[in-house]
C-alpha cells in the first residue's frame, strides 16, 4: 500500500502546485484537507479541482465556531497585537488549521503532512509548531524548502505545463489569506513600501475611505465577562456577531492597516490587511477594561499582552506560557462586563459612553466640584513620601 499524506489544501497557487508535484516525486497517497475558517469559499469546486489534480480524498472541515471561540476571543481578551498594530488575523487561524490536519492524519493513518508555506514566511513555522505539538512523530514536508521552484512566476510557469487551470487572473496574483476575522493582501506592488496601495482595486472587505457614507453610525457591543454578546442589544453567537461587525466596520472604512512588520524568520515584510470586526472589538473592549479594571491589573495586562501577541505570531499557541497567560486573563476579566457605545466615520471609532454595573470610577471621588468623601489634605502627606527618594537624593548629591 503507498503511504498516505495529508496536505493543506486551499486550491490557491501553491497547493495547486503542490500535488502534481508530490505525484510525480513521490509515490504518496494524497488526501487533501481544507479547513473552513470563514473564507468565502466554494468548497464543492475546491473538492473537485483537488481530486482532478490527482488528491484520492478530500475533507472539507468546518472550524469556524472553534476558531471565533476557542482562539480569537481569548486572543482579543488579552488585547494581544503584534507590535501594537497587527490584530493576527493569519497567526490566530494557524493553529486550529494545524490541529485539523493533525486529526485526519491521525483518522487516516497518514505518516506524512504537507504545508504550502514559504521558506521565508512566518506560517512554516506556525503550521509546524502546530504539528510538533500535537502529534510529534508526524513527519513533515515542506516543499518551498526542497523543490527546485522559486517564485511564483515559476509556479505558474509550472502549472501551464502540467495543464492546470489558474486559481486566479494571472495579472493580479496578490498572495491573499482570508478567514473569517481577517484578509490579508502581500506581493506585487506593495512589496515597495514606497508604493501607494491602490486600495480601490485591493480591498476586499472594506470601503475606501473616499466613498464611506458621509453620516456616522452608533453601535452598542454588550460584553459578559471580556466576551462580545449582543449587537445593538440583539444577543448573537461569536460567528454571527463578527460577520456583522464586518459589515457595519467595512461600510464606514474601519480596520485597514498598512504595515511594516518584522517577520520571524528575520527579514521586514509589508502587507495590508483588512480586519473591520476586530478593530471594533479590540477598542471596545480595552476601553471597557478601563472601567473595570483596577490599575495595577490594567497595567499588568498590558504588558502580559504583547507576551502573548509574539506567542500567537511566533506559533507558539500550543505551549504552557500561553496557556499561564490565558489563565491570567481570564482571571482579569471577571468583571469585564457591560456595554459600549461608538460612532464610526469614516475609519474612526469614536467613543460615545460606557456602562458597567462593575465599573470602578467613582463620581464621587472624581467630582471637580465640592465633595465629602475625598479630604484633599492627605495628598500632602502621600507626596511627601512617594517623592522622599528623589528628596533624598537631591539633598545628598547636592551638598
Amino acid at each position: 500500500m503507498k503511504e498516505k499524506v495529508v496536505l493543506a489544501y486551499s486550491g490557491g497557487l501553491d497547493t495547486s502546485v503542490i500535488i502534481p508535484w508530490l505525484k510525480e516525486n513521490y509515490d504518496f497517497e494524497v488526501i487533501a484537507v481544507s479547513v473552513n475558517v470563514g473564507q468565502k469559499d466554494d468548497f464543492e469546486a475546491v473538492a473537485k479541482k483537488a481530486k482532478e489534480s490527482g488528491a484520492s480524498k478530500f475533507f472539507a472541515i468546518d472550524k469556524t465556531k472553534e476558531l471565533v471561540d476557542d482562539y480569537i476571543f481569548p486572543m482579543i481578551k488579552a488585547g494581544a497585537k503584534y507590535e501594537n498594530e497587527y490584530l493576527l488575523g493569519t497567526s490566530i487561524a494557524r493553529p486550529i488549521i494545524a490541529k485539523a490536519l493533525v486529526d485526519v492524519a491521525k483518522s487516516e493513518g497518514a505518516n506524512y503532512i504537507v504545508h504550502g508555506a514559504t521558506g521565508k514566511g512566518n506560517d512554516q513555522v506556525r503550521f509546524e509548531l502546530g504539528i510538533k505539538a500535537l502529534a510529534p512523530n508526524i513527519k513533515i514536508i515542506a516543499p518551498w524548502r526542497i523543490w527546485n521552484i522559486k517564485s511564483r512566476k515559476q509556479e505558474i510557469e509550472y502549472l501551464k505545463e502540467k495543464g492546470i487551470e489558474l486559481p486566479f487572473k494571472e495579472n493580479s496574483s496578490y498572495s491573499r489569506d482570508e478567514n473569517l476575522f481577517h484578509i490579508s493582501h502581500e506581493g506585487l506592488d506593495l512589496e515597495n513600501p514606497s508604493n501607494t496601495p491602490d486600495y480601490k482595486n485591493l480591498l476586499q472587505w472594506v470601503t475606501p475611505l473616499e466613498e464611506t457614507p458621509d453620516q456616522g453610525e452608533i453601535i452598542q457591543i454588550d460584553f459578559e465577562q471580556g466576551i462580545p454578546t449582543k449587537l445593538n442589544a440583539e444577543k448573537l453567537n461569536g460567528v454571527e456577531l463578527i460577520k456583522k461587525l464586518n459589515e457595519i466596520g467595512g461600510k464606514h472604512g474601519v480596520g485597514v492597516i498598512d504595515l511594516v512588520e518584522n517577520r520571524l524568520v528575520g527579514m521586514k515584510s509589508r502587507g495590508v490587511y483588512e480586519t473591520p470586526g476586530g478593530t471594533i472589538l479590540y477598542f471596545a473592549h480595552q476601553e471597557l477594561e478601563r472601567l473595570c479594571l483596577d490599575r495595577e491589573t490594567f497595567q499588568a495586562k498590558a504588558n502580559l499582552s504583547n507576551y502573548m501577541a509574539k506567542l500567537i505570531y511566533n506559533g507558539q499557541w500550543f505551549t504552557t506560557y500561553r496557556e499561564a497567560i490565558s489563565a491570567f486573563v481570564n482571571v482579569s476579566q471577571k468583571y469585564v462586563t457591560g456595554s459600549v457605545k461608538l460612532k464610526l466615520y469614516k475609519g474612526n471609532m469614536i467613543l460615545q459612553g460606557l456602562d458597567s454595573e462593575y465599573s470602578l470610577y467613582s463620581e464621587d471621588f472624581s467630582t471637580f466640584d465640592e465633595d465629602e468623601v475625598y479630604n484633599q489634605k492627605d495628598a500632602e502627606g502621600f507626596i511627601n513620601l512617594f517623592g522622599l527618594p528623589i528628596k533624598i537624593q537631591a539633598l545628598l548629591r547636592n551638598k
